[in-house]
């Protein structure tokens, strides 16, 4: 299916979102994390200044008093040790009192790169001596003894993109294993549910993540496959219920229409009984049109009615319907013109000529029944498209917006009246378009520009 290989497109992209967001959180994380830690503030820096402020009067050693401040703000304490004597020769006022007074060289070298007693120190040269600057224990993490190698470190950039690239390479292959195996359970899933749309039977294994859902297709699958068999089987019985009644009337039909043109013809009856003896052969005739009508419905209906195609000319084909019309000895009331432009002496379409000609002549017969006060029958034929378009249309009393409507949309046109003499039944239109469904062509009912009704036939050349 179509869909597939976009569904395996939109992992993809999810997941490349996913690794772009990811990693675009975590270098956010870490550099807020990273900017909040490492202030402007720097202890080596304080450290510095507090020693250069640090002076030797008369008096002895003063500090001034912003850099006091400092120091009580950031509960900080220092001391100075003197060069020459190795002791503390000043202090602060709140230093702890476990900090020594006196050190060696291996004692400064630990607390300049390390604690004394677990205070984080940091030292500045001031005058005649080294000034020690201490913090609370959980103020600073000092790495004491951290000696890392050249190469590692003028590497680390490149061994971080590395690293970075394998994490996403990793994730993908995750990604893509975990997707191939879920697409490999859609895949029978989406082509089970289009063989459902195109009515074909459908058997998928049970098992898996989906294996409620291919449970459940299945299900459905028969039960689409059952109804479907018993609308072939009732549609089969209708059918060919519609042709036994029609060929079990025919014979009793013919009889009734024979004798009873015996007795229209009768000179030893009454004009009266001719008459109703006439009556009786015309509806009979019609009820002979109509089992007709009805059974060739049904045959077109299901596809029982072969249709024989070639390459025929539609101009030729409509003449010879009105001059077969013209034999009959029509009323005079239903004149045909012929409004075909005389530059048009051929239009080919691949098409059954019986059935085209059957189609035609119903709705010329359509307009004569319909117009007892009879009406003129306009019939053309245009090339135009490539389309061939054969309208028949008339001045007559036409149809309403609501009747054209209803006969270009409804998919029937049976159509019962209280007139139990001509009574309307619409087979006629329902055969036209059955027939120019066969040709692949379409049927347009519309207003006359004569102010009758109009068909036109669409057929394509």
């Amino acid at each position: 299916m179509k869909s597939i290989p976009k569904l395996i497109r939109r992992f993809v992209g999810i997941m490349t979102l996913s690794t772009i967001l990811l990693m675009t959180l975590n270098i956010t994380f870490f550099a807020a994390v990273f900017v909040r830690n490492t202030s402007t503030f720097s202890p080596w820096d304080m450290a510095e200044h507090a020693a250069a402020a640090l002076q030797l009067t008369n008096d002895g050693y003063s500090i001034s008093d912003d850099v006091t401040a400092k120091l009580k703000e950031e509960n900080a304490w220092a001391f100075l040790i003197d060069n020459d004597t190795r002791h503390v020769v000043w202090r602060t006022d709140h230093l702890p009192d476990n900090i020594p007074m006196q050190y060696t060289l291996p004692d400064i070298a630990e607390l300049t790169r390390g604690y004394i007693d677990g205070y984080p120190t940091f030292t500045g040269e001031a005058q005649n001596g080294l000034l020690v600057l201490g913090f609370p224990k959980d103020r600073f993490w000092k790495h004491t003894r951290a000696s890392w190698d050249y190469h590692f470190i003028a590497n680390l950039p490149k061994n971080t993109m590395i690293i970075l690239a394998v994490n996403i390479v990793l994730i993908f292959l995750i990604y893509a294993a975990v997707d191939s195996k879920l697409l490999r359970s859609i895949r029978p899933i989406t082509n089970g549910i289009q063989n459902l749309s195109d009515g074909s039977p459908v058997r998928m294994k049970e098992k898996g993540v989906f294996s409620e859902i291919a449970e459940k297709i299945n299900k459905t699958s028969e039960i689409l496959q059952m109804q479907a068999e018993q609308l072939r089987k009732k549609e089969t019985a209708r059918a060919n219920w519609v042709a036994g009644v029609s060929h079990d009337i025919r014979t009793p039909l013919s009889m009734i229409m024979g004798y009873a043109g015996q007795l229209e013809n009768s000179e030893n009856l009454s004009e009266m009984e001719r008459k109703k003896a006439a009556v009786i052969v015309k509806q009979s005739s019609r009820m002979k049109d109509l089992i007709n009508d009805l059974n060739l419905a049904s045959k077109l209906e299901y596809d029982m009615q072969p249709l024989t195609m070639k390459q025929e000319n539609a101009v030729s084909i409509i003449r010879q319907v009105i001059v077969d019309f013209m034999n009959t000895n029509i009323d005079d009331k239903f004149p045909i013109e012929w409004k075909t432009a005389d530059t048009l002496s051929a239009c080919y379409i691949n098409a059954d000529k019986d059935l085209l000609k059957r189609a035609v002549s119903n709705l010329i017969q359509n307009s004569i029944n319909h117009n007892e006060n009879g009406c003129v029958i306009y019939v053309s034929v245009v090339n135009d498209n490539n389309t061939c378009k054969i309208c028949i249309e008339d001045n007559g009393t036409g149809a309403s917006d609501d009747q054209i409507n209803r006969l270009n949309n409804t998919p029937h046109y049976m159509i019962c009246d209280t007139n139990t003499a001509e009574q309307r039944h619409g087979l006629g239109l329902l055969i036209v378009k059955q027939i120019i469904k066969g040709h692949n062509g379409d049927i347009l009912i519309d207003h006359s520009e004569y102010g009758g009704f109009k068909v036109v036939l669409i057929i394509p050349t």
